[in-house]
């Protein structure tokens, strides 16, 4: 990795204490130069302390919240944040969204125009190797040649056991979104690799899928029983999910589908794991969806102790301005940014719940002939920091709203495809029962319900724009569809363009940043970048 990416010393994974995940963290950071590993792991609590920064990389983004001490220099902190940059990249691409500001080139996303400096695409790879770098100093500083040496008690070597199962799925999620988003030739590094300066290597496509799918087969059975981990954290479902979405993008990874595979996976999360469809749609995106049974994996976000200007803050402020009443986002006002685009608004009937969005009674049109207004485009009001009750949450500027980055009704939406792409183990009959578990409750009652006659592939590609709008999907089922790029399908601004046009192929994939191909010469860029 290249300059951008503060990893020195014992790596500040300590700096955080952990209290329930990372809704409570509190930070206290460690001077790299008085302290050594070996002297923060006299303490047994430093081994759930590294696990807390783990996962709060995927929420905050540095030593101090909201800013003020990144983890990644060389761009705006709140750019870099990993949900924000990840949610940009799945879903300012497509036509879920268009983003107002010019902010550097971050409007080049939604038009599909960037190149290999653009800095919003170097944030994101930066940070998943960031990430990466985290779960292999802590797996290579909890072997147990290295518990033993520090004589911890056989206590503390199964909870270590644990933790160690818990990096290496986030190991696996990041490195899963290396490959969604860079394809092969991305640099492979693992705890066994040195530490200190040399240039990693880079891994094709086909090993890099093998090496993610071994990690999850090889923890599937030893990380914490499905629904048993405390809340925020993974276990086996999150395993199964990640699996069974990896399975469903085979062929797009490895020009191999896996399709039966994918309906296994769904099935163990369907028919193993106490998931249920939260009775509410709105609910999984309030300021109090924590806990709810439809979650599988979550990143976590608190007012008071979670403080970023990246995450749920991001998602939930660029969506409001204009006219829209802050307090109805529970906010003490917005930052007018994104909104979406007509192709998605009119996926939905008038009857389908799922349409959370401010139309022209609060000022917004649906045609966009201005990127820069936002008035011009429907906002979307699917992300709030109100409670299910109605009340704000705990502070007005940063929400306590969770983002569930893998759930149920996403499921259920993949074992219906899978089936229908010939995936075995599952039936049409059954798919059709669970899409209309998800329509039942988008209309409150059977009116919109499907039969088998209508489960068509083209149908679940929009079933699932209706369902996970916004929720960092889009980007990768378009590529699944042959989508995303080329003229099949076109949504306002693809392109530059206001009604949109075709698009160069090589967007389906971002390039590495150039900085790092001109520093490392054993990468190789995408192509045609």
């Amino acid at each position: 990795m290249k300059y951008l990416i503060k990893l020195t010393a014992i790596l500040l994974g300590f700096v955080f204490i952990y209290t329930s995940c990372i809704d409570d963290l509190d930070t206290e950071p460690i001077d790299p130069d008085e302290t050594t590993a070996s002297a923060v792991f006299d303490d047994p609590g430093a081994y759930k302390a590294f696990l807390a920064k783990m996962y709060a990389g995927l929420a905050v983004s540095g030593q101090q919240g909201p800013a003020g001490m990144p983890d990644i220099s060389g761009i705006d902190e709140g750019f870099s944040q990993y949900l924000r940059a990840y949610w940009e990249h799945q879903v300012l691409t497509t036509e879920e969204a268009i983003i107002g500001w010019d902010d550097q080139t971050i409007k080049d996303f939604h038009r599909q125009e960037w190149g290999s400096s653009d800095n919003f695409i170097a944030a994101m790879y930066y940070r998943i190797y960031y990430q990466i770098s985290l779960a292999n100093e802590f797996l290579r500083s909890t072997t147990e040649d290295k518990l033993n040496e520090r004589g911890e008690s056989d206590q503390t070597k199964a909870e270590v056991a644990q933790y160690r199962n818990e990096a290496r799925f986030l190991r696996a999620l990041s490195y899963w979104h290396a490959l969604d988003l860079f394809g092969g030739g991305v640099p492979f590094v693992t705890e066994d690799d040195p530490i200190g300066s040399f240039m990693p290597s880079p891994i094709n496509k086909q090993n890099l899928f093998e090496f993610i799918e071994s990690e999850l087969l090889a923890i599937e059975d030893d990380i914490t029983a499905v629904g048993t981990n405390e809340y925020g954290r993974a276990d086996q479902g999150a395993v199964w999910t990640l699996l069974a979405k990896l399975y469903l993008n085979a062929e797009v990874y490895i020009n191999q589908g896996k399709y039966t595979e994918c309906v296994t996976y769904a099935k163990k999360v369907i028919d193993e794991g106490p998931y249920t469809l939260e009775d509410n749609y709105e609910h999984l995106f309030l300021a109090d969806n924590d806990h709810l049974q439809e979650v599988i994996f979550s990143i976590n976000f608190d007012g008071i102790e979670t403080r970023t200007y990246g995450g749920t803050t991001f998602i939930i402020s660029a969506a409001l301005g204009g006219d829209i009443p802050p307090e109805e986002f529970g906010l003490g006002g917005g930052w007018a940014g994104t909104r979406t685009t007509k192709a998605l608004v009119n996926k939905f009937d008038a009857n389908d719940g799922r349409a959370l969005f401010y139309d022209e009674s609060y000022g917004q049109s649906l045609e966009i002939n201005d990127e820069s207004d936002y008035q011009q485009g429907y906002a979307v009001g699917k992300f709030k920091n109100v409670t299910s009750t109605g009340a704000p949450g705990s502070d007005v500027t940063y929400p306590d709203t969770d983002f569930p980055m893998f759930r149920l009704a996403d499921v259920y939406l993949m074992y219906a495809e899978a089936v229908l792409r010939g995936g075995n183990g599952g039936t049409v009959g059954q798919a059709v029962t669970y899409i209309n578990q998800l329509r039942q409750r988008a209309y409150g009652d059977a009116s919109g319900d499907i039969n088998s006659g209508d489960l068509t592939l083209d149908f679940i590609l929009d079933e699932r724009a209706r369902e996970l709008y916004w929720e960092c999907h889009r980007r990768t089922d378009l590529i699944r569809y042959d989508r995303l790029t080329g003229g099949d399908y076109v949504w306002p601004w693809k392109g530059d363009i206001k009604e949109g046009t075709a698009t160069d192929s090589k967007y389906n994939l971002f390039p590495l940043p150039a900085a790092d191909v001109n520093a490392n010469t054993n990468l190789e860029q995408n192509p045609n970048y």
